[in-house]
């Protein structure tokens, strides 16, 4: 039986929408890996380098667009209302250098759990999948810490970027 705690509280329509979305890329990447994987090939470097790639580019948009590489411009940008809703997120603190959030559902574990992802393999997906932010922290000259996450069994994910 799975460890993973998992559950939305939020179940608005335009919310649910939008999680499905997600929900659907996250099943793209589960399943990308595993055919890679059948075919004989190791996933987890080239997965990584492929979604930090991707958080580094939108991290550019994202200090461009916020006009400055600070974390209250990231939060302004990147953690707007409707994405507090989905990832039912709580803001604990943000100065220009810190940023502290807890998220406490994740659509990106709940797709992995519909695809039949045993918990060892959420975790290591959720650890690719999080090269993205940590892309997004390294083009706002700060690192990601990641504390407890839903997909090693905790009630939430946290999320600290913090100035080198």
């Amino acid at each position: 039986m799975s460890r993973i705690k998992n559950h939305p509280k939020i179940q608005n329509k335009l919310v649910q929408a939008v999680r499905g979305l997600l929900e659907h890329r996250a099943a793209w990447l589960y399943l990308l890996l595993d055919e890679a994987e059948k075919h004989g090939l190791s996933t987890e470097e080239f997965a990584k380098a492929a979604v930090m790639r991707c958080g580094c580019f939108q991290g550019e948009q994202l200090t461009a667009a916020a006009g400055t590489r600070s974390l209250k411009g990231l939060k302004k940008k990147l953690f707007t209302w409707p994405a507090r809703m989905v990832f039912e997120m709580k803001i604990l603190a943000c100065t220009d250098d810190h940023l502290d959030i807890d998220f406490h559902y994740c659509p990106l574990v709940a797709a992995w759990q519909e695809q039949g992802a045993s918990d060892e393999r959420i975790a290591g997906l959720c650890d690719i999948a999080m090269q993205g932010d940590r892309g997004i922290a390294r083009s706002f000259g700060c690192e990601l810490e990641l504390g407890e996450t839903i997909a090693n069994g905790h009630d939430k994910c946290e999320i600290r970027f913090k100035r080198l």
